[in-house]
């Protein structure tokens, strides 16, 4: 008798430790995910502004294959919500500095719920010296 008593009673402190313990781990979780897809967009950030640069540094490019090469690099993550700015010369050719961005808001897995920025963006910017000038 006094065994079934103390089998319940394992049972029940075992249940009452994985309610305890279980939303701890799922936001583990969850922040394990939501850091991974952000570092994973911000890398995207960093390489679309690079091969934007690398675009327009070279002599002869417009804005227009800028941000066409910005878009090509953002295309796998399927975000849209991104904004490109391209430095422009006294003629309109780009400069070799892009900048793109994208707000918090629009890639956040889990809303605020691990104390993101309201508003905040996800930035990058790269510079590269314009080829041919004098």
């Amino acid at each position: 008798m006094k065994s079934r008593l103390t089998n319940r009673l394992r049972r029940a402190a075992a249940a009452v430790e994985l309610a305890v313990v279980t939303p701890i781990l799922l936001t583990m979780l969850f922040g394990i995910i939501e850091f991974g897809w952000i570092f994973t967009v911000r890398q995207a950030l960093v390489t679309a502004a690079r091969e934007g640069a690398r675009t327009a540094a070279l002599p002869g490019s417009t804005e227009a294959e800028v941000l066409d090469r910005v878009a090509q690099c953002m295309q796998p993550l399927g975000l849209t919500t991104y904004q490109t700015e391209v430095s422009l010369d006294d003629n309109g050719d780009p400069t070799g500095v892009v900048s793109v961005w994208i707000s918090y808001a629009d890639v956040t897995l889990v809303g605020n719920y691990f104390g993101g920025t309201k508003g905040g963006n996800l930035f990058a910017s790269c510079s590269m010296r314009k080829e041919g000038i004098d």
